[in-house]
């Protein structure tokens, strides 16, 4: 038996720790490859003779050679939204303008790099990897934490003095040096080039075996910090902090992050990586701005689907030229017709392009679009294709302007323009096919009544053998009626009745986001949901009654009436209150009311109560729990350990701190 084995394995995995940051972090080497892959070598033996020393942080992980069958899906425990996406530095200023008046004093901004890679969480407990996450739909991702072991430069254990638990957040991405050698690879073993770095990236991220994920050699930049009680005022001074804890972070040196307190330094910095971005040794598709302080962030708060305290101003897409061969008209959900142009196939962005996007009638209108026409293409946000212009001198002299159609192209009736909207749309509500199925298509998805085993075929498929009219209908299939379908198998027919009926439990707000009705998103339901409190209450409600809500305007108000006069849509209502869905808000009860219109920040730790405890103490009693002190807050509930910063920050600002048995007086709670 070797001398100590255990101590010998702590020490390698140290020292192969120590090795792997400075030459994937900091670009340094203080040994050769060879004497590296040595160690590496001594250290998986002993591994295999000793497992039970093994770590689970072991450098020996980064090698690969787990098998992923399955990819785990994991709720994220902070959303993962997206941001705002401009492409005009005017909309940007509007944006700084729009931060300045919603927040007082002095702003500092950070700029950033906008990386062309794949979005991951990275979850770490007492300084160890745990668990590292997709962005997938903002809510939940899919657990892919073998793979991204192998990326050398994430730390596996994390070195000085951090946070106990806390997640930190960037971006994976494909280095064009290590990209463009794999396709010399995959060129000479014959088979077919990748198409672009940030696609594979995401391809290599979900490999089941991740032996093949470490020879890609990806790459991960990490600049954003979420948990419980950070120690940490703003973003840009959390940057600087994981870099000591050995976090691969953007550098100020390289100018790949810097502040500004103004729009000045803001356009410099767009300005100066719009020209340099091509030097750069892999991908990125624009700039992100960020307010810093974390107070401020919190003042400013959240739309729906992106934070309003950040943006992210893309640079201009590649275009190139194609030749229109004719044009489709799609019908959406709610009865607008989208024009798409089909094109002869053409290589953008490292895809095949064959259509794009002509949005609208004004649209072709301002082309100036013919028949046969070439014509210039981009792909918008880098995503969705779309036609920017005409070559007008390759046309052709007796060539026809494009005209767009009269008649929906589905059900025939004639198409209608609202005022002052640019679409148009088929008024045919209840009796246009894909108007009924995207409304159940809508109805079915994750963020509305969420059932599973229904995709977009199936609903078509129902609607098609008429088991479905409606969204009503889903609550009346039966085992016997879907079990006739194709692939539906009975365990299949099992699982979709049991999500149906799952779905009963939905919360009121999300049911009627699902309903489908024109204007009406998450964010504007919920706060009609909250006023309201019931269906009958809001298809009873007067116009003056509906603007009166936070964030409901005249549109959204007439849509919200048109919707509950229509006789179809009442019919369809009256069944769901008859198949018992959610529609009346849960009143949760409340222990009192003598909070109510106050925002606590709990900090520290206590001696009668958890944080948990306090938090739902604060809520019960109408109180509002905030992660970050701002000028908005109204008291700091402190613990032994309170963070200095937050302490200097709550006594500059001038709020009140309290203990916990202060606290217990305020709700007149009995803590003894």
């Amino acid at each position: 038996m070797e001398k100590n084995p255990k101590e010998r394995i702590k020490y390698l995995t140290e020292k192969l720790h120590h090795y792997n940051h400075l030459y994937y972090v900091e670009h340094k080497s203080e040994i050769s490859d060879f004497e590296f892959d040595q160690l590496l070598k001594e250290l998986q033996e002993l591994e295999e003779k000793y497992p039970k020393y093994a770590s689970e942080s072991s450098p020996t992980k980064r090698v690969g050679g787990d098998i992923t069958k399955k990819f785990e899906t994991v709720r994220h425990e902070y959303p993962m939204l997206s941001l705002s996406n401009s492409y005009s530095q005017d909309e940007i200023k509007e944006w700084e303008q729009r931060v300045k008046k919603s927040v007082p004093g002095k702003i500092k901004y950070v700029c950033e790099l906008k990386y062309d890679g794949v979005a991951i969480g990275i979850r770490y407990e007492n300084g160890i990897l745990q668990k590292a996450v997709t962005r997938g739909d903002g809510t939940q991702g899919e657990d892919v934490t073998t793979n991204v072991k192998t990326i050398r430069s994430i730390p596996l254990q994390l070195k000085g003095k951090y946070p106990p638990s806390f997640e930190i957040r960037g971006e994976i991405f494909f280095p064009l040096k290590n990209f463009q050698a794999l396709n010399e690879l995959r060129e000479e073993e014959g088979e077919p080039l990748f198409a672009n770095p940030r696609n594979t990236a995401s391809g290599t991220l979900k490999l089941q075996d991740s032996r093949i994920v470490s020879s890609r050699s990806l790459d991960c930049y990490l600049y954003g910090l979420y948990g419980d009680d950070l120690p940490f005022e703003g973003h840009y001074e959390s940057v600087l902090e994981a870099k000591k804890w050995g976090f691969k972070v953007p550098s100020s040196q390289e100018k790949y992050i810097a502040t500004t307190d103004s729009i000045e330094g803001i356009m410099k910095f767009i300005n100066y990586w719009d020209k340099k971005r091509a030097s750069l040794p892999f991908e990125i598709d624009g700039i992100v701005i960020k307010v810093d302080d974390y107070g401020q962030q919190q003042d400013l708060g959240f739309t729906a689907k992106s934070p309003r305290w950040a943006i992210a101003y893309k640079f201009k897409a590649e275009r190139v030229i194609s030749r229109l061969l004719s044009i489709d008209y799609q019908v959406g959900r709610t009865g607008a017709v989208t024009p798409v142009a089909n094109l002869s196939p053409v290589s953008l962005g490292g895809t095949i392009v064959k259509r794009a996007s002509l949005h609208n009638a004004d649209q072709i209108a301002k082309l100036s679009l013919h028949e046969n026409d070439t014509v210039f293409v981009e792909k918008g946000g880098e995503i969705i294709p779309k036609i920017v212009g005409v070559e007008q001198k390759d046309r052709a002299a007796d060539s026809i302007a494009v005209k767009f159609i009269e008649n929906c192209p589905v059900c025939g009736t004639k198409l209608i323009r609202y005022d002052g909207e640019a679409q148009h749309f088929c008024p045919n509500t209840t009796g246009c096919a894909p108007q009924i199925t995207g409304r159940i298509i809508h109805f079915i998805s994750r963020k509305a009544m969420n059932i599973d085993g229904l995709g977009s075929e199936t609903v078509e498929l129902l609607f098609k053998k008429q088991l479905i009219h409606s969204y009503a209908d889903l609550y009346e299939l039966e085992f016997n009626q879907l079990l006739q379908l194709e692939r539906f198998a009975e365990k299949s027919v099992n699982n979709l009745i049991e999500s149906v009926k799952n779905s009963k439990n939905v919360p009121f707000e999300r049911v009627l986001f699902a309903l489908g009705i024109r204007h009406v998103g998450e964010t504007v339901a919920k706060k009609i949901a909250r006023v309201m409190k019931n269906i009958d209450t809001i298809s009873e409600a007067t116009f003056d009654e509906l603007v009166d809500i936070d964030e409901v305007g005249e549109k959204i108000a007439l849509s919200i009436q048109s919707f509950f006069q229509d006789d179809k849509n009442k019919e369809i209502v009256q069944k769901l209150k008859s198949h018992q869905l959610r529609l009346e808000v849960e009143e949760k009860s409340m222990a009192s009311s003598l909070l109510q219109g106050k925002s606590f920040v709990v900090s520290g730790v206590f001696e009668k109560f958890s944080r948990n405890e306090l938090k739902q103490l604060i809520e019960a009693n109408g109180g509002k729990n905030v992660g970050s002190i701002s000028g908005k807050t109204n008291y700091v509930l402190a613990g032994d350990n309170m963070g200095p910063a937050k302490l200097e920050k709550a006594q500059k600002l001038n709020i009140p701190i309290i203990t916990e048995v202060e606290f217990a007086k305020m709700i007149e709670y009995d803590s003894n």
